[in-house]
């Protein structure tokens, strides 16, 4: 039993290898999930993803979190099992993986062969500065602070983390031995209304940024289309356009 826990688990320790039995039998013998591909497989995983983000924003109790969290974990074991009957990977090889990257990356905590270091960094900026310094070790000729960035990404959250891509990337680079990222564009007060005052908590900026996008709705503008064009010319160094609204000429 975890020491950190309240009350005792409910599951085995062998339980893991079991689900991925259970998910291989349904993959030899159920038809439709037989015919599930990891493409087909791609709407359930983001449908899946925002069930749990909503569960977790909605302060569900912990047996809603578990549940979407086991839906979220079966995409998972689906996907390595479609991969493991290729002979591509299998979930052992994924979780692998996943423990040499956390090592690698957290230097800070772990030794190369995985044991404890001795003491531990105390404030946030160290251990940040440590993580990206383990990442940029494993990729030292890097040229582009985006190249790993989804570009799938919802708009807004798009945007901020090519801000905060950028903003690491320049923290990193003080001797400028790698090329130089885009400055962010600077803040452009509204004409309506004449002055905009920050918002000071995040409720305000959420009504803020609703305003902007029914204003956007109302001149036939698409917000999401809009600030997505943005942010990529400004991780391409691209210049901005005025695409025309639906309709216009």
């Amino acid at each position: 039993m975890d020491p950190r826990r309240d009350t005792p688990s409910t599951g085995t320790p062998g339980e893991p290898q079991r689900l991925l039995g259970l998910i291989a039998d349904l993959r030899e013998h159920c038809r439709w999930t037989a015919a599930l591909t990891h493409a087909s497989l791609v709407r359930y995983l983001v449908e899946e993803s925002y069930e749990l983000l909503e569960a977790i924003e909605t302060g569900q109790d912990e047996d809603e979190l578990r549940g979407e969290l086991a839906d979220v974990l079966y995409q998972l074991v689906l996907h390595a099992q479609i991969a493991s009957e290729r002979g591509a990977f299998d979930f052992t090889d994924i979780a692998g993986h996943l423990s040499e990257k956390m090592i690698r990356r957290n230097t800070h905590i772990f030794h190369p062969d995985g044991s404890l270091r001795g003491e531990f960094p105390d404030s946030i900026e160290e251990i940040i500065a440590s993580w990206d310094a383990a990442k940029r070790a494993e990729n030292p000729g890097r040229t582009d602070p985006f190249s790993s960035l989804p570009r799938h990404l919802p708009a807004l959250a798009l945007a901020d983390k090519a801000l905060e891509r950028a903003e690491r990337w320049r923290a990193g680079n003080d001797d400028g031995a790698r090329p130089a990222v885009p400055d962010a564009p600077a803040p452009t007060p509204a004409p309506e209304p004449p002055a905009m005052r920050i918002p000071g908590t995040e409720a305000e900026l959420g009504e803020l940024l609703f305003g902007i996008v029914a204003a956007a709705r109302e001149r036939g503008l698409d917000a999401e289309r809009s600030l997505r064009t943005a942010v990529v010319h400004y991780m391409t160094g691209a210049q901005p356009t005025s695409p025309q609204a639906p309709g216009t000429r």
